[in-house]
């Protein structure tokens, strides 16, 4: 585990992440100096704008002169990051893959990277999603973008949101984390036909590709498909404590 060197009183925070954004603005308004054009909750938030997520301007962020930087490993570019370790700032980096782990994470960051106490937002999302699904189970190909189709695999955070709302991804033992995947004959990766024929569900949520019921749905012929909140799917945040609620009345309605 890397050790991050945090003043002991944070100021100023630069995010790089859009659920990361929201996380801290909703919980200490005023900490935020700079977000990425990504980071569009909450609304109206005022902050420098330091480009994308992929392509952040470095020279930007160093001249906020921020106490820290939050990232994700996912998300955000290694050099980057190196980059602004380079300058001095100490960078804090997430990489949960399970709803479990980003629990955990985001009381890492706001505590110790951001000098905050324990949010109560925090802990509605923790009860929230203590309750088990006890519901019928279903198998659901997760696809995250078109132009080339790719899909979510192994060992990501939306995998396991899905999971504990009763749907199983049908990749979840791929080899790769998102791997291409080819709709018109429904082979994907190194998995043949016969794997897919089990998949009773499309799940299309609206980022970072914005699938919807006249984008996507068409692309899977006869299969029943359903378009979800990408933010509710992807985000770990604030948006935690509605994610199930959300996520559950959409998985109800196939796109007709």
């Amino acid at each position: 585990m890397l050790v991050v060197d945090v003043p002991g009183q944070v100021a100023r925070v630069v995010s790089l992440v859009p659920s990361l954004t929201e996380a801290i603005a909703v919980t200490a308004p005023g900490l935020l100096v700079g977000a990425t054009d990504w980071c569009v909750r909450p609304a109206g938030l005022d902050v420098v704008r330091v480009r994308g997520t992929k392509n952040p301007d470095l020279a930007r962020i160093i001249s906020l002169a921020p106490d820290v930087v939050c990232a994700n490993a996912e998300e955000n570019r290694i050099v980057d990051l190196e980059g602004l370790r380079a300058a001095g700032i100490p960078v804090w980096v997430t990489a949960p893959t399970t709803v479990d782990a980003a629990l955990v994470s985001l009381d890492r960051m706001l505590r110790h990277a951001c000098g905050l106490a324990r949010p109560r937002w925090l802990d509605a999302a923790r009860a929230t999603w203590a309750v088990p699904y006890t519901g019928e189970r279903r198998t659901a190909l997760i696809p995250v973008w078109r132009r080339p189709w790719m899909a979510v695999g192994r060992d990501t955070f939306a995998g396991d949101v899905l999971r504990r709302l009763g749907v199983d991804n049908v990749l979840a033992e791929h080899s790769e984390r998102y791997p291409r995947i080819r709709p018109d004959d429904m082979g994907v990766g190194d998995m043949g036909v016969d794997d897919m024929a089990a998949c009773e569900l499309v799940v299309l949520p609206d980022e970072p590709y914005p699938f919807s019921p006249t984008d996507g749905p068409e692309a899977f012929g006869g299969m029943t498909a359903v378009c979800v909140s990408g933010r509710h799917l992807t985000w770990y945040g604030p948006s935690l404590v509605s994610a199930r609620a959300v996520l559950g009345a959409q998985l109800a309605h196939p796109v007709a």
